[in-house]
């Protein structure tokens, strides 16, 4: 390996991942050398990846249960992580999910309508979680004037889509909020930067039905005529995780096989 993209001796934390792109990345950094705190809401599926990560890779990889939506659980997060791991170089915030309904139903229904209540969630997770866990990983870095946050957005911060308004608007906050804290921790030391994914299914996450359907929809929209492979998200990750990266902060890369400027 490049000495560059080696990872030995790092701790990176990583959100949402018991499954999807989340596993995709912890792969490729325990891979890398890393050792891993991988983050879920529920043991389900976290657990038990993390059980064979570890025992694939010979990494310690350590599952932690948090809602990063809600602050105190993020602050004890952060808090259990500094204990067992004795410090905290990478933070992958990952955490994402999306409600598909129109904005204001066409019909007039109230019903069909997004509520408040979905407004918030779809915001909390798409946006403040990322807030939250780097304001609670910030002290960290800043002390040791060394860190790298790497934020998982999406395309559709930048092309838009019937019956994701609030999912948008999550994913394009995150933008402007990568862009702003790189410039605010840029003189400590520490990158801050966001990776945009295009189509990557997740059998586990939407089964098999769902997983073929999104394939094919992939292999018609995308103009390199096929879907993303999870570990591709975790070699870009790598990049922005590793010394290779240390003069590149406040940027947003598209890995969506050319579906963004098509």
């Amino acid at each position: 390996m490049l000495p560059e993209y080696n990872l030995k001796g790092k701790i990176a934390l990583i959100t949402g991942a018991g499954r999807g792109i989340g596993t995709g990345i912890a792969e490729v950094f325990a891979e890398a050398g890393a050792d891993l705190a991988v983050n879920a809401l529920t043991s389900q599926y976290v657990v038990p990846y993390a059980e064979q990560l570890a025992l694939r890779t010979g990494r310690r990889v350590v599952p932690y249960i948090a809602d990063v939506t809600r602050s105190e659980q993020v602050e004890d997060l952060i808090t259990k992580i500094l204990k067992d791991f004795g410090r905290l170089d990478i933070l992958v915030s990952n955490l994402g999910d999306a409600i598909y309904k129109p904005l204001v139903s066409v019909q007039g229904n109230s019903k069909d309508s997004v509520s408040d209540e979905e407004i918030r969630k779809v915001i909390d997770i798409n946006l403040i979680s990322t807030i939250l866990c780097s304001r609670a990983a910030g002290p960290h870095f800043l002390q040791r004037g060394s860190g790298k946050l790497i934020i998982i957005s999406s395309f559709a911060a930048l092309r838009g889509r019937p019956n994701q308004t609030l999912y948008a608007a999550g994913k394009s906050g995150l933008w402007g909020f990568t862009r702003s804290l790189a410039i605010e921790w840029a003189s400590y030391g520490i990158q801050v930067n966001a990776i945009s994914p295009g189509f990557f299914p997740d059998v586990v996450t939407v089964g098999e039905e769902g997983y073929k359907q999104a394939v094919q929809r992939a292999r018609t929209s995308v103009p390199s005529g096929r879907e993303g492979h999870l570990r591709e998200v975790g070699l870009l990750a790598l990049y922005l995780a590793s010394a290779a990266s240390d003069y590149m902060t406040g940027q947003m890369l598209f890995l969506d096989g050319g579906y963004t400027v098509s």
